[in-house]
């Protein structure tokens, strides 16, 4: 048994600085005061006054520390990912494949569950970004790899799974009853890369879309007669929304009226994020295309945005500094509400006792000063 002590604690009844983090195993065992007989019996680390915090969970997170899951779908590139991640304070992530082929599906998925089988840290599940995607709003996605699924695809993705599959549709590009299909098979449908119109997205979300992925961004506006993907988003009280807060993809205005418009618990924070992410080199290929980040900016030169160099720690600091939400609650949307859209709300995302001890301590500007994933320590 370990504690974890003379840190300010997230708890769900918010900061506690006057409590103790028990660790046995994998799991939080209890919270205590520091002189509890079991915390004194505990083997310690003093936090010095550190927030301690859930651990970051990033739904969204195409590369890092140089890796690209596109450019190689396998456990070395998905354990690179969640190396250069774990940095910045996330302990659990999705690796996540834009637009490809199916083949490149096939070794993705096959490489997810070989990492489960090794055992890579912070491994959630993954996430197929495309290829089922609207040309109009294709972004960075190579539309050569857009096309109608078929049977064999869908028992593709339906098939039985460990950790949790995440796929991002344009709702429009698909019948519906594949919706239903994949919802019924455990699959959480997100749409996203879309030009639908709201009367569709709100169908869609009835035949089984549980979000949408980067709210704002490569979908139909919201408009005044029509309120298009972003209006059918803020106006559903049930979906989760993804957001990238680094500045560049999303007015920090929109954001704040956005996360003001949905119910509380509905707003998680993704990055995005791309191989310079905990990487020396500030460039990478994607598409054929060298992509260069230049003041903090991901795009191609044509001035597409190319995904980000964001990671979790900044995002949550942007939260704070950027759209003026306290801490607690921009930790939440980086910990316990992708948890719970994730349907992981009973184990993660939280500090209480039988959850995961994913934790993070954060010091001076929300910085991280250590991690740690099934209660090991980095």
């Amino acid at each position: 048994m370990k504690s974890l002590t003379r840190a300010r604690v997230l708890t769900a009844h918010g900061w506690r600085d006057d409590l103790a983090v028990l660790i046995e195993g994998e799991r939080i065992a209890a919270l205590l005061p520091h002189d509890h007989e079991a915390v004194r019996a505990a083997r310690a680390e003093d936090l010095a006054g550190a927030y301690l915090v859930p651990g970051f969970i990033d739904v969204q997170v195409n590369g890092g520390g140089g890796a690209l899951f596109n450019a190689a779908p396998t456990v070395e590139t998905i354990r690179t990912i969640g190396g250069a991640h774990r940095r910045f304070g996330t302990t659990g992530f999705l690796p996540t494949l834009i637009s490809d082929s199916v083949d490149t599906m096939r070794a993705a998925l096959a490489a997810v569950e070989q990492a489960f089988d090794e055992g890579v840290p912070g491994l959630l599940g993954i996430h197929l970004e495309g290829p089922y995607l609207a040309p109009g709003r294709k972004g960075v996605h190579d539309p050569k790899w857009f096309h109608v699924p078929g049977e064999e695809e869908l028992a593709l993705l339906c098939a039985p799974h460990r950790g949790v599959r995440l796929l991002t549709l344009a709702p429009e590009r698909v019948p519906h009853e594949f919706i239903a299909r994949l919802a019924a098979a455990g699959v959480l449908v997100n749409a996203g890369h879309t030009a639908a119109d709201h009367a569709t997205i709100r169908a869609a979300l009835a035949a089984g879309v549980r979000g949408f992925t980067h709210l704002f961004n490569a979908m139909t506006p919201l408009g005044s007669r029509e309120p298009g993907v972003v209006g059918a988003a803020l106006d559903d009280p049930g979906s989760w929304c993804g957001l990238i807060v680094d500045g560049h993809h999303v007015h920090p205005a929109s954001l704040r009226v956005a996360i003001a418009a949905k119910p509380r618990g509905k707003m998680l924070l993704v990055t995005d994020a791309m191989p310079p992410v905990g990487a020396d080199r500030p460039d990478y290929v994607l598409n054929g295309e060298t992509i260069i980040v230049k003041d903090g900016i991901c795009q191609t030169a044509g001035g597409v945005l190319a995904g980000s160099a964001l990671d979790m720690a900044s995002a949550v600091r942007n939260t704070v500094q950027m759209l003026g939400l306290p801490l607690d609650e921009a930790v939440r949307m980086a910990s316990t509400w992708p948890a719970e859209f994730l349907g992981l709300g009973d184990s993660h995302g939280r500090i209480a006792p039988g959850c995961r001890a994913d934790l993070v301590a954060l010091g001076d500007e929300y910085r991280v000063e250590r991690s740690w994933i099934g209660g090991v320590a980095a």
